[in-house]
C-alpha cells in the first residue's frame, strides 16, 4: 500500500486492468475539473427534458421501430462521449470509458427483468411505463452519484477495498451459477412490494398520477409503488456494477459518466426486449461469468 496517497497509489495498483495496453498509453488524471461534471449533468438535463418534454409529451406505448431508434440514439451519444474523452484525455481513458460502459450496460440488462416482474405485479399499463422509469431514471442518477463518490473516497482512503470489491464480485457470481438458468426472480421483488403496502396507503391507477387526494387526503397510486421499486431495484443492481466499474478504472468521473449513460439506455432497451424476456434464458448465467472474470481480474 502506497504512503503517499491514493493518487500515486492508482498510477501503480489501481490501473484499469481488463486490458494489456495501460503501461504504453498515458494515465488520465485522477481530479478532474468540476467544469467537466457540470457540463456533464447540464448535458443529461438538456435530453432528459427533450425526452420528456418534447418526445414522450404524450403517454403512448412505445413501438419497437420507436425503442429501437432510441436505444440507437442513446448508444450513439455514448460512443460520442467515449470519443470527447479519448480527444480531451487520451487514448487509455477512452479504452476505460468504453470498457466501464459496456460492463455497467450488461450488467444493467438483468434490471429489464426486474422491471417485467414489478409492472406486471402492480398492472401498470405499457403507456405509463415510460413515466415510471424516466423519474427512476433522475433518482438513479443521484443514488448513483452518492455511490460512486462515497466509494471513490473509500478508496483512496483504503486501497485495500478494492481486493473487497474483487472478492465480493467472484462470491456475486458463483451464487448466480449455481442458480441456474431456472429460477425464480420474483420473490425478492414480492417482499418488497409487500413491505411498501404496509406502510404506503395506497389507492387505485389514475392515470400518470402518483398521488391523488381522495376524502381530504393523499394517497399513492400504483405508479408510485413501481417507482419506488424501481429505485430499490437499481440500488440492489449498483452494488455489483459499481464495483465492477471501479474494477476496470477507479477514476470517478470516468465510472460516473459510464454508468449514467448505460441508465439512461435502459429505458429504450426496456421497450425493445421487454416482448422477449422469455428467450433470454441464459442471461443469468452470462452475467455471472461476467462478473466473475472482472473479479478475478480485479483480485489479480
Amino acid at each position: 500500500m502506497c504512503a503517499s496517497g491514493f493518487r500515486n497509489c492508482s498510477q501503480s495498483v489501481a490501473q484499469p486492468i481488463l486490458f494489456g495496453t495501460q503501461n504504453a498509453l498515458p494515465a488520465m488524471p485522477e481530479t478532474v475539473s468540476n467544469l467537466f461534471y457540470v457540463g456533464f449533468l447540464a448535458f443529461v438535463a438538456v435530453v432528459l427534458a427533450l425526452d420528456l418534454g418534447v418526445f414522450h409529451r404524450r403517454a403512448h406505448t412505445p413501438s419497437f421501430r420507436e425503442a429501437m431508434t432510441w436505444t440507437g440514439v442513446w448508444t450513439a451519444l455514448a460512443l460520442l462521449f467515449g470519443g470527447f474523452v479519448g480527444w480531451r484525455f487520451g487514448a487509455a481513458p477512452a479504452l476505460d470509458y468504453y470498457t466501464a460502459w459496456l460492463i455497467e450496460q450488461s450488467l444493467s440488462i438483468d434490471n429489464i427483468f426486474v422491471f417485467i416482474i414489478v409492472f406486471a405485479a402492480l398492472k401498470i399499463p405499457s403507456h405509463l411505463q415510460h413515466r415510471v422509469l424516466f423519474w427512476g431514471v433522475l433518482s438513479a442518477v443521484v443514488m448513483r452519484a452518492g455511490m460512486i463518490f462515497g466509494g471513490a473516497i473509500l478508496l483512496e482512503r483504503f486501497h485495500w477495498l478494492l481486493y473487497v470489491f474483487g472478492g465480493f464480485l467472484v462470491i456475486t457470481a458463483i451464487k448466480i451459477l449455481r442458480q441456474g438458468v431456472h429460477t425464480n426472480p420474483t420473490s425478492g421483488e414480492s417482499k418488497a412490494l409487500q413491505w411498501l403496502q404496509k406502510r404506503i396507503q395506497v389507492t387505485s391507477l389514475q392515470g400518470q398520477n402518483f398521488f391523488v387526494r381522495e376524502d381530504g387526503r393523499w394517497r399513492a397510486t400504483p405508479m408510485l409503488l413501481a417507482l419506488l421499486l424501481v429505485e430499490i431495484t437499481d440500488v440492489v443492481f449498483a452494488v455489483d456494477s459499481i464495483p465492477a466499474v471501479f474494477a476496470v478504472t477507479t477514476n470517478p468521473f470516468l465510472v460516473f459518466t459510464s454508468n449514467i449513460f448505460a441508465i439512461l439506455g435502459l429505458r429504450s432497451l426496456y421497450f425493445v426486449l421487454a416482448g422477449m424476456a422469455d428467450r433470454f434464458v441464459y442471461l443469468k448465467p452470462g452475467l455471472g461469468i461476467v462478473l466473475a472474470f472482472v473479479g478475478t481480474k480485479l483480485l489479480l
